[in-house]
């Protein structure tokens, strides 16, 4: 499953070989763009549908009849996945404009019963003879809408340095299994992003790795692993949000490396999936100065149905990253990115900042001749096909159910921890540890220890009557003063022997903890934290920044990650990871 340095070759071959304008291409979604035969097109090829990516020929015309039958405004309303608030089933949202789907957030999470008692509502109210789009984005590490619905995945890069293409496509598939549970059937995972070091921002321990032959490996075998147990992996950002120094959640990004730099890294990934037959790519907000530039990526034809379809040759769903984020807002109505999106080849509109403005404008469009109606056939088509190939199970692994997504997440972070410096056998820690730095970290990490029998001490909050400082006496009248100051000297002396006390209950407290082994445990964009271990949970590059003696990457906070980091700590286990990006200061990538 890996790639090789010929699919590099590959992909620079092909994309060189087509150096004209996007738009030259005829337009597939404008009538007599298909190529004259001598028998009538079946209505997928009408619509200039192909297989390769999921769905079959039958199930491609199926769709493409379905949506051919729809009246204009729902057919609009069928390419928008929108988001909703609250934890009530959305299903008048749905109905009333006639949405493709919805995804789910963090505030739209209560438990796991609520989550899938929501999901079976819109499934069953929505009255579609096809799947709705019921998507998540749950990656694993720092992007984990499900927190406390749904078990708890290390972070993507957990999978770059496991180097376990077999235990990364096991992985997600187990995870992939229980979000099929919850109801889900679309998650926008995984990252194909190449991620290029600490300047990246957004995406980090999102990716794989910063080598692109990586990153498409294990995104080719985690996307695989999602689509065997039925639930459709969106693989992101496309073209590559790995290497520009902002986030498009806050502004547009510009991409300013060449065509050349863009077919050796951030492509390949991608080209690595559409080759493996993936069914979807997102693409993001970014501004990609060598192929459209000052127009985000997501609006681009250049971009979009140039770069991806023509030039890559993907022909499944295209899914456009949140329309909300200030990458693609700045300066546009939501009418007009809605618009534009669908010009530029995108297939789904995700999150537009009012679904119904955005329908709205489509149909709009669409009667004026701004929009020919064939775009949002094919549009619509492509999700009911592929939505219509998961639920049928054409889909699904025929092989045995995997094992639970608890201990899947474990394995991979067993795989995946790093030691960079200290000792590779033996125990690294006493029996009695101090942990301290990120809360959530701590936390998780007490709870293991405790479990394997450490002596876990943790800072204690000072008594009451130490802390409580007194009220500083006011001076009421001019004819008092003798007696404020008085008043004052005692209020004085009372809060030097509290400061005093206080000083020697610290003194005593430091004693205490100095007992234990100091562990510092850094989470996502901490300042690095020092100790006689340090731990990072997220992006390793802060293990370049600390003095500890021995300095552990985790990629996760999860019980999993933090029971293996105790068993590492205490000997009992080896760490097999590899550091999957360069890290400098650090020495040696691992054991």
């Amino acid at each position: 499953m890996r790639p090789t340095a010929a699919l590099v070759l590959t992909l620079g071959l092909l994309l060189s070989a087509c150096e004209g304008d996007a738009t030259e291409r005829p337009d597939e979604s404008a009538p007599g763009a298909a190529t004259a035969t001598e028998t009538p097109p079946t209505p997928a090829e009408g619509l200039g549908l192909r297989e390769g990516w999921g769905p079959d020929l039958a199930g491609l015309d199926r769709a493409a009849r379905i949506v051919g039958r729809m009246r204009l405004p729902d057919l609009a309303g069928q390419v928008i996945v929108a988001q909703w608030r609250g934890t009530r089933a959305p299903v008048r949202l749905v109905r009333d404009l006639h949405l493709g789907g919805v995804i789910a957030f963090a505030d739209n999470v209560a438990s796991a019963d609520q989550v899938r008692a929501v999901n079976t509502a819109l499934t069953q109210r929505a009255r579609r003879p096809w799947p709705l789009f019921l998507g998540v984005d749950q990656e694993g590490g720092v992007v984990e809408r499900l927190r406390g619905a749904a078990t708890r995945f290390p972070a993507f890069m957990s999978a770059g340095a496991a180097r376990n293409a077999v235990l990364t496509r096991s992985s997600y598939a187990a995870l992939a299994a229980e979000l099929g549970g919850l109801g889900f059937t679309v998650d926008f995972a995984p990252d194909a992003d190449v991620t290029s070091g600490p300047g990246d921002p957004t995406i980090g321990s999102r990716a794989a790795s910063s080598d692109p032959l990586v990153v498409a490996e294990h995104v080719t075998a985690a996307a695989m692993g999602f689509a065997a147990r039925g639930v459709v992996p969106v693989v992101k950002h496309f073209p590559g949000h790995g290497s520009v120094p902002d986030d498009s959640h806050l502004t547009l990004p510009v991409q300013h490396r060449s065509r050349a730099e863009l077919e050796k890294v951030e492509l390949v990934p991608f080209a690595a999936a559409v080759g493996a037959g993936l069914p979807a790519v997102m693409v993001g907000h970014l501004d990609v100065r060598a192929v459209d530039p000052r127009r985000p990526s997501s609006l681009s034809r250049k971009v979009v149905t140039g770069l991806l379809r023509r030039d890559l040759g993907f022909e499944g769903l295209v899914v456009t990253d949140s329309l909300s984020m200030a990458g693609v807002t700045r300066g546009r109505t939501t009418a007009g990115i809605a618009v534009g999106a669908m010009r530029a080849g995108a297939d789904v509109l995700l999150m537009p900042a009012s679904p119904r403005v955005a329908r709205d404008a489509l149909v709009r469009a669409v009667r004026r001749g701004e929009l020919p109606r064939r775009r949002l056939e094919q549009a619509a088509a492509r999700q009911i096909a592929l939505l219509s190939h998961v639920a049928g199970g054409r889909g699904r692994s025929k092989g045995s159910a995997p094992g639970s997504a608890k201990g899947a997440s474990r394995a991979l972070s067993a795989a995946a921890v790093t030691v960079v410096a200290g000792p590779c056998q033996g125990p690294l820690v006493d029996s009695v540890v101090h942990p301290y730095g990120d809360p959530a970290a701590v936390a998780a990490f007490s709870t293991a220890a405790v479990a394997a029998g450490i002596t876990v001490l943790q800072r204690r909050t000072p008594p009451a009557r130490l802390t409580r400082v007194a009220p500083e006496p006011e001076r009421k009248a001019k004819e008092r003063r003798r007696h404020f100051r008085k008043r004052l000297r005692r209020w004085e002396r009372r809060e030097d022997r509290r400061e005093r006390r206080l000083d020697r209950w610290e003194a005593r407290e430091e004693a205490r903890l100095a007992a234990g082994t100091a562990i510092g445990f850094t989470g996502y964009r901490d300042a690095p934290v020092d100790g006689a271990v340090a731990v990072a949970t997220d992006s390793p590059w802060v293990l370049g920044a600390v003095t500890a003696p021995v300095r552990i990457a985790t990629y996760g906070d999860t019980p999993g990650a933090m029971s293996v980091l105790v068993e590492v700590l205490l000997g009992r286990a080896s760490a097999p990871g590899k550091l999957p990006v360069r890290v400098a200061g650090v020495e040696r990538t691992g054991c």
